[in-house]
């Protein structure tokens, strides 16, 4: 069954389509901004924003978290003048519509009285953290990191508000050098994956499908931002991670041995998802509407928008926008039209069988009889229905 249910996920086309440009100027505009801005400040700015698992943006060092390219906010229905707090939010380099909602500053449009506070986090596992000792009204984690923080012993008090993408072969295990088959043919080796995230969920599961575990490999707890470094000095064998330190391994003499798309078909699928604190919820559900219905809009951008889509992408992460469009192509974009669907169907039971795989792996203490009680779903049907 759970099979099924992922090739129909990683089938679906993406839901509704909206419009949206960005000119050129105003996208070299930012990227002067940016540059400048991270000559000018100073070290202990620097040392303030590390902090948590942060890794601070030229965007945060100058007070600019977002670029601000346009000035009304694109679902009119959802503007927000009321709300006068602050939100902090988690976002990491993965090219999916969140980019895209923080390169154009659609949240800050449409939250015009609003304190965006956006800070860069390098996996799951460290904004979990961040939750953890109350640092974070939102982010962005995924699947095998939330159900580690819905369930024991951490069970911490957040709610799944949003699916960003459905991960396939935009992570994957390279190898570097060697002909390597299959997931055996690493045994022994060095293996570069950031512990607590999806990737590192999907290796688990890769080697307990070919009849290994954690230790028949030698497994190291690495940053994406660091593996390309522990490449080139050999370090390390191989790394499972996502784009775009995936492509730089790639391109380095890297060969794909197997992805988060194989793992999902044998019953593991990951995800990359938002995750709000009850309290925020609770206090602003107004607001967890608007932000819902403005990532809805940008999602809508990748399928009617790709080329501008990709651009905003590539100013963040730093790469071509046809680096982005191939990045595309490895998830699947759920609109909140399908995500409605999925949160009040099959994702309470894709949660129960990771978090049962994570206990196995001694990740959680217990398994929890109902993960539907940590999906958060009344904004996401509301924006379904507009």
């Amino acid at each position: 069954m759970l099979k099924n249910n992922v090739a129909k996920l990683m089938a679906s086309d993406g839901g509704e389509r909206q419009n949206g440009c960005e000119t050129y100027r105003e996208t070299k505009r930012r990227r002067m901004v940016r540059r400048v801005g991270a000559l000018a400040v100073s070290a202990s700015m620097l040392a303030g924003l590390a902090g948590c698992g942060k890794m601070p943006t030229a965007d945060e060092l100058v007070g600019n978290t977002s670029g601000a390219a346009v000035s009304e906010c694109p679902v009119p229905s959802a503007k927000n003048e009321d709300f006068t707090g602050t939100i902090r939010i988690a976002w990491q380099a993965i090219p999916n519509a969140d980019l895209i909602v923080k390169d154009k500053g659609l949240l800050e449009a449409c939250l015009p009285n609003a304190t965006i506070q956006w800070s860069q986090f390098n996996s799951g596992g460290d904004v979990i953290q961040a939750f953890g000792s109350n640092s974070l009204d939102i982010g962005l984690a995924g699947s095998s990191p939330a159900v580690r923080a819905a369930s024991a012993p951490l069970n911490l008090p957040v709610k799944v508000v949003w699916i960003h993408d459905i991960i396939g072969d935009a992570e994957s295990l390279v190898a570097r050098g060697g002909d390597y088959k299959s997931i055996k043919d690493l045994a022994g080796k060095n293996i570069a994956v950031p512990f607590g995230s999806t990737s590192h969920f999907s290796l688990l599961s890769a080697l307990h499908n070919a009849g290994m575990n954690e230790t028949s490999v030698n497994l190291i707890n690495l940053d994406p931002d660091k593996m390309s470094a522990a490449w080139t000095r050999g370090e390390i064998d191989a790394a499972w991670v996502w784009d775009p330190v995936l492509s730089t391994l790639k391109a380095d003499g890297g060969t794909i041995v197997t992805s988060s798309a194989a793992t999902a078909v044998t019953g593991s699928a990951t995800y990359d998802m938002e995750l709000a604190t009850d309290a925020f919820i609770k206090s602003n559900p107004e607001v967890m509407e608007t932000w819902t219905a403005v990532e809805n809009y940008a999602v809508g951008l990748i399928s009617s928008k790709e080329a501008d889509s990709a651009e905003s992408i590539s100013t963040i992460l730093g790469n071509s926008v046809a680096d982005v469009k191939k990045q595309f192509k490895g998830y699947t974009y759920p609109q909140a039209k399908d995500q409605s669907d999925i949160f009040h169907g099959q994702l309470p039971g894709i949660f129960k069988d990771t978090a049962e795989f994570l206990k196995t792996q001694g990740s959680l203490d217990k398994v929890s009889d109902d993960y539907s009680n940590v999906l958060y779903t009344d904004a996401i049907d509301q924006v379904a229905k507009q």
